[in-house]
């Protein structure tokens, strides 16, 4: 955020941990934008302008009355005037990106305490277990959509499933899911990716859907290692840059304004 005497106009509403959120932050940020930076979970006046806009979703760019979502970085740019064109990878590439990450995420999850499942992560409302069990279900969602289910914020803020209570529940639900996204890929590698993606938060072809399924939950998973880190044990495998090589991935791995400590 630049510090000046005159705010910004431009805001971001935020919370700790929020892959999209952090991936906006960053974004404005390179490019010079300026703008005022609320964590809706610290800052009380997020919440109330959130209501005032006619709006309760995070994470959110307001300038003025209007507003988009941090999700799709291109309505981000235009929203404050940069020029924005990438390639996104194909599908396949997108898939062998996806299958890595979550192979990864099911190592990781299998090393985490028991003692610690229930710990929360820094200045959210989160607990390890239920990070990861999100980074599954934010594979099941996407497979979900392309069984018919639109993708709602929901989707993304459920805590884990009851079920889910040990790393062994964890481990099985992340094969569960890898499993039934290797079915997915058989039986429609060769559909139409250009086509809508119903999703709540804006306007993504298929293709962008899966893509913004696969940064998103390799951020997450990045996380996981973090949490492991900070437990004083070592990731099986870690992830390296080649797992995410493509993916519009966050710098930092939780927040750029405030740290883990």
């Amino acid at each position: 955020m630049t510090d000046t005497q005159t705010e910004p106009e431009l805001r971001a509403y935020w919370q700790p941990g929020c892959s999209s959120c952090l991936r906006t932050k960053e974004f404005l940020t390179r490019h010079g934008v300026p703008f005022v930076s609320i964590d809706v979970l610290a800052d009380e006046r997020g919440f109330r302008e959130l209501e005032e806009l006619g709006v309760r979703m995070i994470p959110l760019v307001a300038k003025g009355k209007e507003y988009v979502s941090d999700q799709i970085l291109k309505d981000v740019a235009r929203i404050v005037g940069i020029d924005f064109d990438r390639k996104v990878l194909p599908p396949s590439e997108l898939k062998a990106r996806i299958d890595g990450i979550l192979a990864g995420a099911i190592r990781f999850s299998a090393q985490l305490p028991e003692a610690h499942l229930g710990d929360m992560l820094p200045n959210r409302p989160r607990s390890f277990r239920d990070l990861a069990s999100h980074i599954f279900q934010i594979v099941d969602a996407f497979v979900d959509e392309t069984e018919g289910t639109p993708l709602t914020e929901e989707a993304y803020l459920r805590p884990a499933p009851p079920h889910v209570c040990t790393a062994a529940d964890l481990v099985a639900s992340g094969r569960e899911i890898r499993a039934r996204f290797d079915a997915w890929w058989q039986a429609n590698q060769d559909g139409d990716f250009s086509r809508q993606a119903e999703v709540y938060y804006g306007s993504q072809t298929l293709q962008d859907f899966m893509e913004r399924t696969a940064w998103h939950l390799g951020q997450h998973a990045r996380q996981l290692m973090l949490v492991l880190e900070k437990l004083g044990v070592a990731p099986d495998r870690p992830l390296a840059d080649a797992d995410f090589a493509g993916l519009p991935m966050p710098e930092n791995v939780y927040d750029d304004e405030k740290s883990w400590d």
